[in-house]
């Protein structure tokens, strides 16, 4: 059966290819499905494996392809003529090769080599979304379908925590998955919140996202949403004073008040369900991964952490427990799960993947402060920002959907960088006109 899923997914590329050719209209329909899809390929089974090791314990567990790599094929087939970002693809290449170069010194290499076609899917993401979003109908209409996707996973956490469960995760089995892939969704939709007067739908994704971290009741991901909200208001008062902002500003420290005892009361029942105890494992995890870093400089190989950390015995010197929940995760902090499994140079590779369109978000937001896209620009740069930091306290940005969620920010980010350097080449020649930048953010193509 999966070999004919497959087919069918090969079919699909080149059919919407040409479809999305002959009508670039409607396009945008396709585009928000890129948007929407991480949210639901998993639950509604849109992924195959045509090579599965399902049983192993990595984060990569065989060569998958899904629906989405599909759309995403047939987006950036249809729009081979436009440019991609260099600096974040050569980013993602020289993570690949880090990977691919870890596999030498792993004891599984066939399972590092998994987490290098994953990298390769997702740099695939980033440069059909950037593609996309050089078009202006483009961050919309991918924002519309993440808005939608993060609305359906707050109606499953509000279910959930109505059946009794202390800690929702929606149908992405984990609150810590879901509260890191929210930062994705709810920045740009708040940055929009800033910028638009009668379009509703961005606040829909706040309140969707308000709803899923303050019921998946992480600490790590209440904490950083605040920071997030708070910096993003800063930034946007600090880069333009507005009417506009400031009122937004005003109505957020209200939100702030009125959801600070809601999260209060989740974390309560939280830890009334399971109470805290002197064992710290996040501080055990981080010892048996710098044990591994020092008997293994270059590294002990991509998608490989669990297995030696068990089988080398780092996990037990470190006081790991012993039960199959914590002897079967990683190291809960993205970096050290990099620098012990791929080295310096994946470590150095995998920050800098990070730090490319961050910076590159916010550098053209300052430099363009009269166009309202900057404000979105902000929005993405603080969501990859809350991210980064994020990457501290866990490591699931190792997972498929949550690297997919970047790579659609950052694409994002590439795609609005291109359209305001196009039109800022176009002003400078002489017979053109300027274009009416504040059409832009009202543009529509959603569906």
């Amino acid at each position: 059966m999966k070999w004919i899923a497959l087919l069918l997914f090969v079919a699909l590329a080149p059919a919407l290819t040409a479809w999305l050719r002959e009508n670039h209209r409607l396009a945008p329909r396709a585009w928000a499905v890129i948007g929407f899809m991480p949210f639901v390929f998993g639950s509604w089974h849109l992924i195959i494996a045509p090579v599965s090791w399902s049983e192993w314990p990595g984060y990569a567990k065989g060569m998958e392809v899904s629906l989405m790599d599909a759309v995403v094929a047939a987006c950036f087939l249809s729009l081979l003529n436009v440019p991609v970002s260099k600096p974040v693809i050569i980013c993602f290449v020289v993570y690949i090769l880090a990977i691919l170069l870890s596999a030498f010194f792993a004891g599984v290499p066939e399972a590092s080599l998994f987490y290098a076609w994953q990298v390769a899917r997702v740099m695939i993401v980033f440069a059909a979304v950037a593609k996309v979003c050089a078009d202006e109908r483009g961050p919309r209409a991918i924002i519309f379908g993440m808005i939608l996707g993060l609305a359906v996973q707050a109606f499953f956490v509000i279910e959930q925590r109505m059946s009794g469960a202390t800690q929702a995760g929606g149908t992405l089995g984990h609150q810590n998955f879901l509260g890191i892939v929210s930062h994705f969704v709810v920045f740009p939709s708040f940055a929009l919140l800033l910028i638009e007067r009668k379009y509703w739908i961005p606040f829909i994704g706040v309140m969707s996202g308000v709803s899923a971290v303050i019921l998946g009741a992480s600490r790590a991901t209440l904490g950083l949403a605040g920071l997030g909200y708070g910096l993003l208001m800063l930034l946007s008062v600090i880069r333009k004073p507005t009417g506009r902002n400031f009122k937004v500003f005003a109505l957020g420290l209200i939100g702030f008040m009125i959801a600070t005892p809601l999260a209060l009361i989740s974390l309560q029942g939280r830890f009334e369900a399971a109470p805290l105890d002197d064992y710290d494992e996040r501080a055990a995890f981080e010892r048996a991964a710098k044990m591994a870093i020092a008997d293994h400089p270059m590294g002990v190989g991509a998608n490989q952490y669990v297995i030696v950390a068990n089988a080398e015995g780092y996990s037990d010197r470190a006081g790991v427990v012993w039960n199959s929940g914590s002897r079967a995760a990683n190291v809960h902090n993205t970096y050290l799960l990099v620098r012990a499994e791929t080295g310096f140079l994946g470590l150095a590779a995998f920050i800098a993947l990070l730090m490319a369109p961050t910076m590159i978000a916010f550098r053209v937001a300052w430099r363009n402060r009269k166009d309202p896209r900057g404000d979105l620009m902000l929005g993405l740069g603080v969501s990859l920002t809350i991210v980064s930091i994020h990457c501290f306290y866990e490591w699931v940005f190792m997972d498929y959907l949550v690297q997919v969620m970047f790579a659609i920010n950052a694409g994002m980010i590439a795609g609005l960088a291109q359209q305001i350097s196009r039109e800022k080449s176009k002003r400078r020649k002489p017979g053109k006109s300027n274009e009416n930048l504040g059409e832009i953010v009202n543009a529509s193509g959603t569906a």
